[in-house]
């Protein structure tokens, strides 16, 4: 029970014999037997494959043994189930009629999980039976992240479609990020159901927004959708990457662990937290990702200020951001020693 117990306990801000350590992107493209499956399906087919997707799922735990598992599958999962068909390509996602007027939000609606994510949900099965005692953590995107690509069509550096759709439409823009945070909390609750033992909630590109757009539009689903899922009993994991500016307010969305990126020092997230208010929270992270393409000795002193900064009570080591598929195997296997001996 050690490794389940391990994750679980620091994400409910207990102290633990070390930092229970997981990736993002953990199953991912700098594996090699990931490349391999990689090679003879595409990648929305491989999420759609409980087969396939639970065998990547898994692969990182049997190479490297973390302490927690996470689903594979795509953050624009539930944009298809309401209506917006999802493209993946080399340049990413792409969605051909994206929402651009209040009229489009008609071709939307919330979905049956069960039926419409039915793979997602045997993915999960699969990877529980094989498991044993490492946790499962189910994910999805937060309600902002994912109406941006809803809104774009494609992923984005200046995000000016989705500020110029929340500025002149802003009952729409609620209304949408309403709709997608009550489908979310659906499809995250069936995937604990399942038997997802923990949630992590990604907010990829809410760094883009102001404190006022924060508080005017991303604040009230985000916080909805926290608090439905922690209602399931698992604990909830809130990722806002590259707001960290924003993290007196981030801590109002109730959470149980805050992801923390690379961009702040894991000891002063967690004072910036504390001033907004969230208590009995544990943090994750936050070594920068491009630290594993470095040599072997900076990898280990980077990850020794993280766990010195992060402590040994609720805290999940982990990367600011998903790791790099470039990243040598070896650095990783760096990295799992520097943590279990740290």
């Amino acid at each position: 029970m050690e490794a389940r117990s391990l994750f679980i306990r620091a994400c409910q801000g207990e102290a633990t014999p070390r930092p229970p350590l997981w990736m993002m992107r953990q199953a991912g493209r700098y594996l090699p037997e990931y490349r391999a499956i990689r090679a003879g399906v595409t990648f929305l087919d491989l999420c759609k494959n409980p087969t396939l997707a639970a065998e990547v799922t898994l692969q990182p735990i049997r190479r490297f043994g973390f302490d927690a598992a996470i689903l594979f599958s795509d953050l624009l999962v539930p944009l298809e189930a309401m209506g917006l068909p999802v493209a993946f390509t080399e340049q990413g996602p792409s969605i051909a009629e994206p929402v651009r007027t209040p009229a489009d939000l008609e071709r939307m609606s919330a979905f049956d999980p069960a039926k419409a994510t039915a793979f997602v949900l045997d993915t999960i099965r699969l990877v529980r039976a094989a498991l044993g005692e490492v946790p499962l953590i189910g994910f999805a995107g937060a309600p902002f992240t994912v109406a941006t690509y809803a809104i774009e069509g494609k992923t984005s550096k200046r995000f000016l479609e989705t500020k110029k759709f929340f500025y002149r439409e802003p009952a729409a823009a609620r209304r949408l990020l309403a709709l997608l945070g009550e489908a979310t909390a659906a499809y995250l609750l069936a995937q604990v159901a399942a038997g997802a033992q923990a949630i992590q909630i990604f907010d990829s590109w809410v760094g883009v927004v102001s404190p006022e757009d924060w508080d005017e539009f991303v604040f009230e689903p985000t916080a909805a959708l926290v608090a439905a899922v922690r209602k399931s009993g698992v604990p909830v994991i809130y990722f806002p990457n590259g707001a960290t500016t924003l993290l007196e307010r981030v801590a109002g969305v109730g959470a149980d662990v805050y992801g923390i990126d690379w961009r702040l020092p894991l000891d002063q997230a967690r004072e910036r937290l504390h001033r907004g208010g969230a208590k009995n929270f544990a943090v994750q992270g936050n070594l920068d990702p491009a630290v594993l393409l470095g040599p072997a000795e900076r990898i280990v002193a980077q990850t020794a200020d993280v766990l010195r900064r992060g402590g040994r009570q609720g805290h999940v080591f982990n990367l600011g951001h998903g790791i790099n598929p470039e990243t040598p195997l070896e650095s990783v296997e760096a990295l799992v020693r520097a943590v279990r001996e740290g």
